[in-house]
């Protein structure tokens, strides 16, 4: 089966479709230990100050950290910014404790990869079951038969910040543990690290699984394997990364709430930046050429032409 390259993935007769699923042992374990710690210790230490703290941290790593700096600077490089800020906002969303740079590059191109396929395999898709879902996603990988070359951009591939990130990236929650436990004891250490973990990446899983299923549909993009959808109740909690199906129709725009009403706080944060002169070289929808096979599903608030009115995607000429 011949397959698409898309960015870092490099088509090499690859096949998106067959191989098996894997536990992964390091990961998985991570994951259960943050999730026993946070069910055990979390109603046992509870204290008003440490779900606040948890509720800082958590809004700090996920939203400037992960939706922002991995998501859409890293991954996409939706805007630029100083170097300094790349690695400040890179090393909180290293803090969701997800995985280091690397990791997370990977893991989203190559599902982005298979997504963009004819078919790609079940895991890519979210196409099991609840239960079964969730252990494949959190817990294990697919090993491709024929996977695609995966080349990362020599200048991130090559700087020393996010190797070191890279090989360290569990580590990293030492040293905040040690300043939460100086700062409010053992019950802002439990809180601020594996309650926070535990919900952020049972939260990222969540969202993947239902916004590749069903929900509001603005955008389509035909003959590929799988559908983005938006998930509007849950823009809040999620940062605007659970406008998903505006995502799958312009995957490079710094904008993922990009309807009337669509709150999307990570690009209120990229807009605060740019208003400070620390971002720039922003894209958005009417900025990007389009994917093939893209097109508009609703009518509402859309122009004659199919475009949505207003400044996301002006009327063509």
């Amino acid at each position: 089966m011949s397959s698409i390259s898309t960015g870092r993935m490099i088509d090499n007769d690859s096949d998106p479709l067959r191989g098996r699923v894997a536990w992964v042992p390091a990961k998985s374990i991570w994951i259960i230990a943050m999730t026993v710690i946070a069910v055990i210790g979390g109603p046992l230490t509870f204290t008003p100050g440490a779900f606040a703290v948890f509720i800082l941290l958590t809004a700090v790593t996920i939203c400037l950290g992960h939706s922002v700096g991995m998501h859409r600077l890293l991954i996409h490089r939706s805007f630029r910014t100083p170097l300094w800020i790349e690695h400040l906002l890179v090393y909180l969303g290293t803090l969701v404790g997800m995985a280091g740079p690397f990791g997370m590059i990977y893991a989203h191109d190559i599902r982005d990869w298979a997504q963009r396929q004819r078919d790609c395999h079940d895991l890519y898709a979210h196409r099991r079951s609840f239960f079964i879902d969730a252990f494949w996603q959190m817990h294990c990988a697919v090993v491709l038969d024929r996977p695609p070359r995966f080349v990362i951009e020599e200048r991130v591939r090559r700087d020393r910040f996010y190797r070191f990130l890279e090989a360290t990236w569990m580590v990293q929650q030492i040293p905040v543990a040690l300043l939460l436990l100086a700062l409010g004891g053992l019950s802002w250490a439990v809180w601020g690290i594996a309650v926070r973990i535990s919900v952020s990446l049972t939260g990222h899983w969540l969202v993947g699984h239902f916004a590749h299923r069903g929900g509001d549909q603005d955008w389509r993009v035909d003959n590929v394997a799988v559908q983005g959808y938006n998930l509007p109740r849950f823009g809040l909690v999620t940062f605007g990364e659970s406008f998903h199906g505006n995502h799958h129709a312009f995957p490079e725009s710094a904008r993922l709430g990009i309807e009337p009403g669509q709150l999307d706080l990570g690009w209120h944060f990229i807009r605060l930046l740019a208003g400070l002169g620390l971002a720039s070289a922003i894209k958005l929808p009417h900025m990007i050429v389009p994917r093939e096979g893209l097109r508009r599903v609703i009518a509402s608030e859309t122009a004659a032409d199919g475009y949505p009115r207003g400044d996301i995607l002006p009327d063509r000429p």
